[in-house]
């Protein structure tokens, strides 16, 4: 048995993504069939473009699923059908590789696990392990980021950095992540909250948000900058942008023994200078921000709920059909959070 579904399937990496209709197979062992309401666009997502990348096309992306279960596995314990679900990462064997599980109007293969559910579709294949199930009265279609990126920049923060309150700490990069981390810090009761970017418009935001300090500049700019506001050393510092100069930044923005957390690799080899970690600094590499998702998307949508970590801020919505447009919107820096809204939404 397989349902037919419409998915955005990248069959290049030089190509646009193309609607396509594709058969998805009804889901065995502990797998789940979710009608998809929202997908968040990440920047994992376009993997897939760059050269001697491990992603294999052609392959249906998206990894920040929310939707509605359709159908269950018979070992699929904890979740049952018309459940709202959202969906997280999955680090199986099949979330990285991309192993094919659908098929297209000609026979062929096409890879449909991403990250354990491949949510650029109407439909997608998940699994209880990366499902959270949540209250049917929320809106679903905001929920979707919390599956990866808003959730890395809060657990990155309040899990993997423990910021707590009366610390200094400061977010380096002003995306989704680099938002959602400022919005916990503020939510953690830290006492000075910097936000660095060189986008005055997601400074302005970060502010808003709960960021007490905003920087941009040339690094000595901003080392001269950090200085003067927390001249004792910042207590944590977390980077999303990947940038070798503005880690060696954060890593002599600290106090003796505190942290910096990397999201992500960095974009170039990584040099410290001698003394970088010779205080007890610690250079910390976060994955998904150290959550148990199962226990953290919970405490998020709490968060959402009571006003203190106003996600949905980041968010523009585009049809699926679009799904073209909010990648160059996104890679553009034009949105923060993409989500894109399957027809079947």
């Amino acid at each position: 048995m397989s349902r037919t579904i419409t998915a955005a399937v990248l069959r290049h990496p030089d190509e646009p993504f193309a609607l396509e209709q594709l058969s998805l197979p009804e889901p065995v062992e502990d797998q789940i069939l979710v009608r998809v309401v929202a997908s968040g666009m990440c920047h994992t997502d376009l993997l897939a473009r760059q050269p001697g990348s491990f992603v294999r096309p052609p392959i249906v992306l998206g990894h920040e699923g929310s939707g509605v279960v359709e159908a269950v596995g018979p070992r699929a314990a904890g979740i049952a059908i018309g459940d709202h679900v959202v969906l997280t990462f999955d680090f199986s064997g099949h979330a990285l590789s991309g192993s094919a599980s659908a098929t297209d109007a000609d026979g062929g293969r096409v890879a449909a696990q991403w990250f354990g559910q491949s949510s650029f579709a109407t439909h997608g294949l998940a699994s209880a392990r990366n499902a959270v199930v949540v209250d049917a009265t929320l809106p679903l279609h905001l929920l979707a980021p919390l599956g990866c990126s808003i959730q890395t920049g809060a657990a990155s923060i309040t899990r993997a950095l423990g910021v707590t309150v009366g610390d200094n700490v400061a977010v380096f990069g002003s995306g989704s992540v680099g938002l959602a981390a400022v919005m916990a810090a503020h939510a953690a009761g830290a006492a000075k909250i910097v936000a660095v970017d060189t986008e005055p418009r997601r400074l302005e935001l970060a502010q808003e948000l709960g960021a007490t300090h905003a920087i941009r500049g040339n690094t000595d700019e901003l080392r001269r900058a950090l200085k003067r506001i927390a001249p004792e050393g910042l207590d944590a510092a977390l980077d999303t942008t990947g940038l070798p100069a503005v880690i060696d930044v954060a890593l002599g923005a600290l106090r003796l023994r505190g942290c910096c957390g990397l999201v992500g690799s960095p974009r170039a080899d990584l040099t410290l200078s001698r003394t970088a970690v010779s205080l007890g600094r610690e250079l910390k590499g976060i994955l998904q921000g150290d959550a148990v998702p199962k226990r953290f998307i919970p405490t998020l949508v709490e968060l959402w709920r009571a006003g203190r970590l106003p996600f949905d801020r980041l968010i523009t919505e585009y049809a699926l059909e679009d799904v073209n447009e909010a990648e160059r919107a996104m890679r553009s820096g034009e949105v923060i959070k993409v989500v894109l809204r399957p027809p079947s939404a």
